[in-house]
């Protein structure tokens, strides 16, 4: 019995070393091997496969901002090409042989199992694969490489797929993924070719399944749109979204739409987001932005309310609360559309405290805000708004043309808000110096009562929490953590340390605490005498009596600042933004309260021109007649009398041009005198002259080479108020700045 038993298991065992090899064509060996590579190696390596597509689909962001790229996946442009190339069959005849490597991803994990099933269990006799499996592992093989960009390998996979495995079952697969790979290579002629003689074959021998098909056309969509050939990416993808309804189909479709809206064929991409929207099988990111593309694509004549409805039901739906920043700032635009600038606002400020948001989100939201604020004439809060933009603004989209010109919008409005600080700042300074001291103390008195006020109420509030919390880091905290040890309760032990800061202060972790160090103790106490006496100080009026000037010459300076900031606010809300209301109230301000004679012309001016932007003809016709009685020879005269006709237009133009540049070249050359000398003896031939900013501007830049500075600065002034809404008046100012 007992020699039975071993001639029975030696049999066994020399029949499992027998199918184990190879090299043997029979079919208990094909089948062993067919087995064990579908069932063992492969089967770990298609789990890997799988983990990193999921891995894939959860990190990928799509950006509904922008046009979506049919295959969900970031690859990095530059670094093809400099990836070590390894042939199919790389590797496995190394050192290496048999040993997995240690995977950076599932993809390199899923290579390795392909790998290994080739190197053990490849059946090759006599030119022919026996074992089946095989053809599978060199699919996975050539789809880990494409996901791990390393294109020029994985078509090598494809292509020893397609020479030895002709009949396979995945060959359509294969052809499909090799295609996609020259997408990726930029080979897109060699892939159309490839996937156009897939499609026409197919119509003869009607072996692509639906799923196949669907590859196919999408693959084709994607080689089209490289070549930038838009209406035959829209035949491919319409007909890909014919054949099954799975994700694929809704992406296919999103784009479908996406490109119509682009092409301005609205009709037909609400019909496409109408029917992502409205159908419940339709994955939950592209059915929520389908309604948010219906709202960009909506028809200027409609109603919105029907918009307005149903998105309000997606906001107030929690499923969708990652979806609320997009879908309230498209509530805000449709309320806007609707003229209630006041409901856009509300939606628009709930966009932004959406707990899940994205700075591309925001910088669209802060500017629909900015810009109800800037309509509203409410310019430094619209600025706010712009730099909110500014400061969500990333590298990424930094150069867009949207984000470029609210950099531009809010460049004026920060000039703005300077202009307007300086002449709040500096009427509140000089009002308080007319006044005697009996109004100042008087005045600083009520200020100091108010500033006590806010101060005892702070206090009492921040007492109030640290009672609070002595309720639960006193004596009486053991009893009240039922039985859990204090220090582990991390509220108590936090409402506990702040009890302790405020009887003991901040003490070092050493034997007796209580006693601090006599030099410790001087120091704590200098600096808290500090504190005391800064604290102390602010509730003492003379500390505000003390900082009123009273020199003169800086009271003289501080007229000047208003008045130039003044006169900036009246141009840019003339010229910029177009508020001549606003240009009016600053330029008749500062015509009461202006000293110097040159200003009184252009301020006059400026005037007229604003007056008569707001159709008040008597108060332009009061302006019109002071310069015109006043100034008569003068340039604003000239085109005041003669509106219409272009003033004594220049003498020829390539002559001006000349000698402009002549003479710069002699600032260059430092022949700064004879520049001076030169523009001097031009006199009246210039006056009407394009370049006239141009040759004031270098006559100034010419006398501060070999001028006092006192004199430059003379010469900058009257550049910078003679052509302030100009470029050379503005440089002017900038160097008179400079200077100061």
């Amino acid at each position: 019995m007992k020699k039975s038993y071993i001639f029975i298991s030696l049999v066994v065992f020399l029949s499992i070393v027998y199918s184990c090899s190879t090299r043997k064509d029979s079919m208990v060996n094909r089948n062993f091997h067919a087995l064990t590579t579908k069932f063992n190696v492969l089967f770990n390596g298609e789990q890997a496969f799988n983990k990193g597509l999921k891995n894939i689909e959860d990190n990928y962001v799509d950006d509904f901002w922008k046009r979506l790229p049919l295959e969900p996946i970031d690859f990095d442009e530059r670094s093809i090409g400099a990836i070590k190339f390894d042939s199919p069959g790389g590797g496995f005849d190394d050192d290496s042989k048999g040993k997995e490597s240690k995977s950076g991803t599932p993809f390199d994990k899923a290579e390795d199992k392909a790998v290994k099933a080739i190197q053990k269990h490849s059946m090759n006799i006599r030119g022919y694969e026996k074992n089946r499996q095989i053809d599978d592992a060199y699919l996975l093989l050539g789809k880990s490489r494409y996901y791990t960009q390393r294109f020029i390998p994985a078509i090598e996979a494809f292509n020893y797929i397609i020479a030895n495995y002709p009949k396979a079952n995945l060959i359509y697969d294969t052809k499909v993924w090799r295609a996609k790979s020259n997408i990726r290579l930029e080979n897109e002629k060699l892939a159309i070719e490839s996937l156009k003689l897939l499609i026409e074959l197919d119509k003869n021998e009607k072996n692509l399944t639906n799923v196949q098909r669907q590859s196919a056309y999408t693959a084709l969509a994607m080689a089209y749109e490289k070549t930038d050939t838009i209406q035959s990416v829209i035949e491919n993808l319409k007909k890909s979204t014919t054949f099954v309804n799975n994700s694929q189909t809704a992406r296919n479709n999103f784009v479908l739409g996406q490109i119509y809206s682009e092409l301005k064929r609205k009709d037909s991409a609400r019909m496409i987001f109408r029917r992502l929207a409205n159908n419940r099988k339709t994955p939950e990111k592209y059915r929520i932005h389908a309604n948010v593309e219906l709202v960009k694509n909506r028809s200027k004549d409609s109603s919105n309310l029907y918009l307005i409805q149903k998105i309000k039901k997606l906001a107030r739906n929690s499923d969708y609360r990652k979806y609320s920043n997009e879908l309230y700032y498209q509530l805000g635009v449709l309320e806007e559309d609707r003229d209630s600038t006041n409901r856009a606002e509300k939606y628009y400020l709930k966009s932004l405290e959406a707990k899940k948001n994205t700075n591309y989100q925001k910088t669209y939201t802060y500017e629909k805000l900015g810009n109800i604020y800037f309509n509203k004439q409410e310019y430094l809060l619209a600025g706010s708004f712009y730099d909110s933009v500014m400061d969500a603004t990333t590298e990424d989209f930094a150069t867009e043309k949207r984000i470029r010109r609210v950099k531009r919008k809010n460049k004026g409005l920060k000039k703005l808000r300077d202009f307007e600080f300086t002449v709040k700042n500096a009427d509140s300074i000089l009002k308080l110096t007319k006044m005697s001291k009996e109004e100042r103390t008087a005045y600083f008195s009520e200020y100091i009562k108010e500033l006590k006020e806010k101060d005892e109420t702070s206090r009492q509030r921040l007492l109030n929490s640290e009672n609070f919390g002595s309720q639960f880091g006193g004596g009486t905290s053991f009893n009240n953590n039922s039985g859990k040890w204090y220090f582990y309760n991390a509220q108590s032990k936090g409402f506990g340390q702040v009890s302790f800061r405020k009887i003991w202060g901040n003490r070092a972790l050493d034997d007796n605490w209580r006693w601090s160090d006599k030099t410790k103790t001087n120091e704590e106490e200098e600096e808290t005498e500090i504190e005391v006496e800064k604290t102390e100080s602010k509730y003492e009026v003379e500390t505000y009596l003390s900082t009123i000037p009273s020199d003169p010459k800086i009271i003289n300076e501080l007229i000047t600042e208003r008045n130039e900031a003044l006169y900036q606010l009246g141009l840019i809300y003339k010229e910029q933004f177009k508020n001549p209301e606003l240009a009016i109230h600053n330029l008749e301000r500062l015509l009461k309260v202006n000293e110097k004679e040159e200003l009184v012309l252009p301020i006059n001016y400026h005037l007229y021109q604003s007056y008569q932007a707001i159709n008040k003809i008597p108060e332009a016709e009061e302006k019109k007649n002071f310069i015109l009685k006043k100034y008569p020879k003068s340039q604003f005269a000239q085109i005041i009398e003669r509106p219409n006709t272009k003033l004594n237009i220049e003498t020829e133009v390539s002559e001006v041009d000349k000698k402009y540049k002549e003479i710069y070249r002699m600032y260059k050359f430092n022949m700064n005198e004879e520049a001076v000398n030169q523009i001097d003896n031009l006199g009246s031939s210039i006056e009407n002259s394009k370049l006239i900013a141009k040759f004031a501007l270098l006559r100034a830049m010419a006398l501060g080479k070999y001028k006092s500075k006192e004199e430059y600065k003379e010469a900058l002034e009257f550049v910078a108020l003679k052509y302030a809404n100009r470029i050379e008046g503005q440089k002017a100012n900038e160097i008179i700045k400079l200077l100061k």
